[in-house]
């Protein structure tokens, strides 16, 4: 990346006590596959507000989150480091009076550090991390909660048969249940631009956790008839939910218009993991395989961050990671960051704006289930340890910047990478906890009389 790409305003470091600190906000998606934004390729799904992110900020070209599904990278988004060092290694069971299933209580969160730099602090969406009130939002940093606890929902009710009251639990405003009032996706959104409006004149953290595209594929008819053109019916309802959060990105976009924030706000973007294909009708092309694996298909997401005149419009290579945020934000607001624990993520602005040439980090790493699959990336190269499920038990080489699509093991014709990359791997494994708790069961399905 050369360095003319780049050209942020003189005056963005340090924030001066003359010059409002920005506002953040952290849009993320829940279940998108990588190809499924114009901005990342898509032709059937028209995303104009999305793209309108990557197109006046920066795109990246190799953006990842810490983990290839739901609750373990939101638990390493708000807490940026990686989520084995704490044991939030599988998705928490919806439980009220489970006190282990859940971001540990003594990790710090981003609202956290951002409310004692004086921030109002919101969320509107999907929380899973947690369900006991200890676990609660507003007992994790934020002043301010709408959405629902657990991992999913039903995008029209709140109630239903008891065997999946998680996806039927009561929307809360608070802690205190209260109607949507709306098709699931577009509450959150009308809350989002509601928030803005009420903290229009202090600084304010955002965090917009949609659960679309996630099941129940449920889209509102208005947007069901925008996706007519799709022939395939499970990647047509996939393709109107994900116009619903598009939708709702453009109403939190105008609203910062409308209120003079929007060169004072920096936006992130991006997706909880890969696309989970052949389930949600999600594509994750050219990368290999899905959530809930280790290959670039579990962990590669459309990713992009916008800060009109602070960041100039890019693309950018390097590899950047989901734990970023975290200490991105705190340095914009001034914060400190916690003591005794390790922040995995880097401040990513110094990157952006050409301060800092080399890349944000040397390795990256993913590690599933306690630690039968796994992958360590450098700059070019990625090892991979396959899943059990997968019939392969020798590692894996790749060249990423040659082979996106991880086709070709180039393992047998690199032992020394292999060697120092497993080497490398070992080294960070060893930092790390088991994990804390299981992923919950599905329920069996009972037997007809």
């Amino acid at each position: 990346m050369q360095r003319r790409q780049f050209l942020a305003a003189t005056a963005a470091f340090p924030v001066t006590a003359q010059d409002r600190r920005p506002n953040v906000i952290v849009i993320l998606a829940d279940d998108m596959g990588y190809n499924d934004v114009g901005f990342q390729g898509a032709k059937d799904i028209p995303t104009p507000h999305l793209d309108s992110i990557a197109k006046t900020g920066v795109r990246f070209t190799n953006g990842y989150v810490s983990h290839p599904f739901c609750s373990p990278t939101r638990a390493g988004l708000l807490t940026g480091r990686y989520q084995q060092r704490f044991g939030h290694e599988n998705n928490p069971r919806y439980d009220p009076a489970d006190a282990v299933s859940g971001l540990p209580l003594d990790q710090v969160t981003l609202p956290q550090v951002l409310q004692s730099a004086g921030y109002k602090t919101g969320i509107a969406g999907k929380w899973h991390l947690g369900a006991t009130p200890a676990h609660h939002p507003l007992r994790r940093g934020f002043d301010e909660h709408f959405g629902f606890i657990g991992g999913g929902h039903d995008y029209f009710q709140a109630n239903g048969p008891e065997e999946k009251r998680e996806y039927f639990i009561p929307i809360e405003r608070d802690g205190k249940p209260a109607p949507a009032g709306d098709y699931l996706t577009d509450a959150f959104s009308r809350e989002a631009c509601a928030f803005i409006r009420r903290h229009r004149e202090h600084p304010f953290f955002l965090y917009v956790a949609y659960n679309t595209p996630h099941t129940p594929l449920q889209p509102a008819d208005k947007y069901l008839a925008r996706a007519g053109h799709i022939k395939d019916e499970l990647r047509r309802k996939y393709a109107a939910m994900v116009m619903a959060l598009d939708d709702g990105v453009g109403k939190i976009l105008a609203t910062l218009r409308e209120t003079n924030l929007d060169s004072g706000t920096i936006i992130f973007f991006m997706s909880d993991n890969g696309g989970p294909v052949g389930i949600n009708g999600s594509d994750n092309s050219p990368l290999r395989n899905s959530k809930g694996t280790v290959y670039e298909g579990g962990i590669r997401v459309p990713f992009a961050v916008r800060w009109p005149g602070r960041i100039m419009p890019a693309v950018y290579h390097h590899p950047v990671i989901s734990l970023d945020v975290f200490p991105t934000a705190a340095a914009l607001a001034g914060a400190k960051l916690p003591k005794n624990l390790q922040i995995d993520g880097v401040d990513l602005l110094p990157h952006l704006t050409g301060a800092k040439q080399e890349a944000p980090h040397k390795y990256l790493h993913w590690r599933w289930g306690g630690g039968p699959s796994w992958a360590i990336r450098d700059g070019r190269y990625k090892l991979v340890k396959p899943p059990v499920n997968s019939g392969k038990t020798d590692l894996e080489l790749f060249d990423l910047t040659n082979d996106i699509g991880e086709t070709k093991d180039i393992s047998d014709s690199h032992p020394k990478i292999v060697s120092e990359l497993r080497q490398v791997h070992e080294n960070w494994n060893r930092e790390l906890i088991p994990p804390r708790f299981e992923s919950p069961q599905p329920a069996a399905k009972k037997k007809k009389a």
